[in-house]
């Protein structure tokens, strides 16, 4: 029977070491703020103000009223005018420009006749995202510059334009500024929590039986599942102040917008962490040296959660196979959950079913790390 005096005993030894351990205190509140502002300033998936530059074999007013079609625009940016291929070419050779705009000498006369017209566009693909999301903004534009001299073709030759037809009139919701910043902060409060959580336990085991301490434990009173949760309690108090500071980060400095109920938010994060701790915990037991614990719980911790739970890359755009391995990596519901809570406002209604993989999730990690500890004391 686990008794709350002991338990307490073995939080407070903890306690006491991690706050003397200055090392290990600085990195779980040092690494989850510096990781927040660089993966917040670094990472960013908008693109705009692609660096155009614009080859005008035409100089005619109809050419020079297509191109400011782009720079009127605040996806693209004229980065310089050049007259033939090998400078267009040096500046996408050298990065300069991202995109090239090539407008024939007959570009204005065909227009005029009504007849089919060509422009080249040249696109550095070395990074294939940003140069597809360029080429789908080009072709907008090139689209509505066609329908706009369709239109005053017609109004020239006195014929009314027809008002039927289908126009797109987007509504955006949760994030209506596109920011992506928006969408990466909440999950990397997650990637955090999972990272810094799994560090700083996989350590705790391993270093009493490093240090010949653990010994001294197993032949004292206390039992294994006092040692785990007392072990566990210090730092679950450490990742909720480094969750509150995220939050805080997040708000106030980063400006995403939190629409939803901060106490189902805590709640939800703390079960979660609990988790995260106790799969630090078992790497700890099980490794028995610090040196292999620390890999093991990098390895387990971020990897998946970085690769397979959604933050970045879409689950539904990876092999079947990665998909079943996804559903394995509890970082994903927990993002689900951020993202739902933070930017939808949504709650437990409409996550009640990732929040009980949660539950699953943190009573089994637990479970396991006592089970684990049992079999390492027999």
């Amino acid at each position: 029977m686990i008794k709350g005096s002991r338990l307490w005993a073995i939080a407070g030894k903890e306690w006491l070491h991690l706050s003397r351990d200055w090392r290990s205190l600085g990195m779980g509140i040092m690494i989850p703020l510096t990781m927040l502002f660089m993966f917040s300033y670094a990472l960013s998936l908008d693109v705009d103000r692609v660096p155009m530059v614009v080859w005008d074999q035409s100089q005619t007013p109809e050419s020079r009223e297509f191109i400011s079609r782009f720079t009127g625009s605040r996806y693209f940016s004229l980065r310089g005018s050049f007259a033939g291929y090998s400078e267009m070419e040096k500046a996408i050779d050298t990065r300069a420009a991202l995109i090239g705009l090539v407008i024939p000498s007959d570009f204005a006369r065909k227009l005029q006749s009504g007849r089919r017209t060509d422009v080249q566009l040249i696109a550095d693909a070395t990074d294939s995202t940003t140069a597809g999301i360029a080429l789908g903004y080009a072709t907008v534009v090139t689209s509505d510059y066609s329908s706009f001299v369709g239109l005053r073709e017609l109004q020239r030759k006195g014929i009314q334009a027809s008002s039927t037809g289908l126009e797109i009139r987007p509504i955006v919701w949760f994030n209506p500024e596109l920011e992506s910043r928006n969408f990466i902060i909440p999950g990397l409060i997650a990637i955090l929590m999972m990272v810094i959580a799994g560090l700083l336990t996989a350590l705790t085991v391993a270093r009493e039986w490093e240090n010949g301490t653990m010994e001294q434990l197993i032949a004292s009173p206390i039992q294994g599942p006092e040692i785990i949760l007392g072990k566990l309690v210090p730092y679950f108090a450490l990742g909720m102040f480094d969750m509150f500071l995220s939050i805080i980060t997040g708000i106030y400095v980063f400006h995403v917008p939190f629409r939803g109920n901060m106490i189902l938010l805590v709640l939800l994060s703390a079960i979660f962490l609990v988790g995260t701790l106790a799969v630090g915990m078992l790497v700890s037991v099980v490794a028995k040296k610090q040196l292999v614990a620390n890999e093991l719980a990098m390895l387990i911790t971020f990897l998946p959660s970085f690769m397979l739970s959604g933050f970045i890359y879409t689950i539904a755009n990876m092999p079947k196979f990665v998909q079943l391995i996804s559903y394995l990596v509890p970082a994903r519901y927990f993002i689900k959950i951020l993202r739902g809570i933070y930017l939808k406002g949504i709650g437990l209604e409409s996550l009640w079913f990732p929040a009980l993989l949660l539950i699953v999730y943190a009573g089994a990690t637990l479970m396991g790390s006592i089970s684990a500890f049992k079999k390492k004391m027999t």
